[in-house]
């Protein structure tokens, strides 16, 4: 087979997306030394800890585990969610405002190589906000990654996958909010999701059709297929139908997947084809209004 040649119309755009993959590195480089990016991530983990560490003796009833066991995971998979789609709403929303994403769409293929390095960036420090959380609490709560080799490959196809089911959505979020302001006021209805999600107690504690809701959506799913991997068996009694349903985690996730990726790019490109400089300077008259 020919090696694909320079002018190959592929080929831009590999090199843009490798350029993505060293401008996301070099992004998480340097949110890891920087001393404000450092804290928030400290203040995060201690934030998801306290509470494991008030609830770490109580007991849940016949499931054989702590409350802190059965939340540690649950908030490792809503760490994992809320970094994927709301880091990345925020900052393609905040890169809109201050002019980034109009300067990335002035290079070819400048667009591919922005978003592989924000997919890059976020994939990352979800990763190590999830890492965090989990060894922190395994410190503090008994009968969580004591499983062995079997149930942590679990994690192999979770983790993966989840980054994949709320990645998308993040970023068609970033793409229609007017301003990264507008984030904060979809904070509400993201935690009314996370009490509904099974995060701090059971979801078979909820009524039915919060059930159903609750289901719906990517955040029970990936606090399921972690639990699974990290909790004793005896611990699937506080589930719904007491099964770890991977089939179902793995259905889940992957729809939410391939929903995301045919609606991302499309909504992208609208963005990308919808910014000028005539529309950030509006975006910033606006913002000085409601300074002043």
């Amino acid at each position: 087979m020919s090696r694909m040649s320079p002018t190959s119309p592929v080929s831009p755009v590999w090199h843009a997306a490798r350029a993505g993959v060293r401008r996301g590195c070099i992004e998480l480089r340097q949110t890891f030394t920087t001393g404000q990016d450092v804290f928030g991530y400290t203040i995060w983990t201690v934030l998801l800890v306290v509470p494991l560490f008030l609830v770490r003796d109580d007991r849940l009833e016949g499931a054989g585990i702590s409350v802190g066991a059965f939340m540690l995971p649950s908030m490792v998979g809503m760490t994992l969610a809320f970094t994927g789609m709301m880091t990345t709403a925020q900052l393609l929303a905040t890169e809109r405002e201050d002019g980034t994403l109009l300067r990335a769409k002035s290079v070819p293929h400048g667009m591919v190589g922005h978003l592989v390095g924000k997919i890059v960036m976020v994939s990352g420090t979800a990763l190590v906000s999830m890492g965090l959380a989990l060894a922190a609490g395994v410190f503090l709560v008994e009968d969580v990654a004591r499983q062995g080799g079997g149930a942590w490959l679990t994690l192999l196809w979770v983790v993966p996958l989840g980054l994949l089911a709320t990645l998308p959505i993040g970023a068609v979020i970033g793409s229609l909010v007017d301003s990264p302001r507008t984030i904060g006021l979809l904070m509400l209805p993201v935690m009314g999701l996370i009490v509904i999600s099974g995060i701090y107690f059971p979801l078979s504690k909820l009524p039915e059709w919060l059930q159903t809701v609750g289901q719906i959506f990517p955040v029970y799913w990936l606090g399921l297929g972690l639990r699974s991997a990290l909790l004793p068996a005896d611990a699937v009694a506080a589930e719904l139908g007491e099964s770890w349903r991977h089939l179902e985690t793995a259905g889940v996730l992957g729809a939410w997947t391939a929903a995301g990726l045919l609606l991302a790019p499309p909504v992208l490109r609208r963005m990308a084809r919808r910014e000028s400089g005539s529309a950030m300077a509006e975006r910033h008259r606006k913002a000085m209004q409601r300074v002043g």
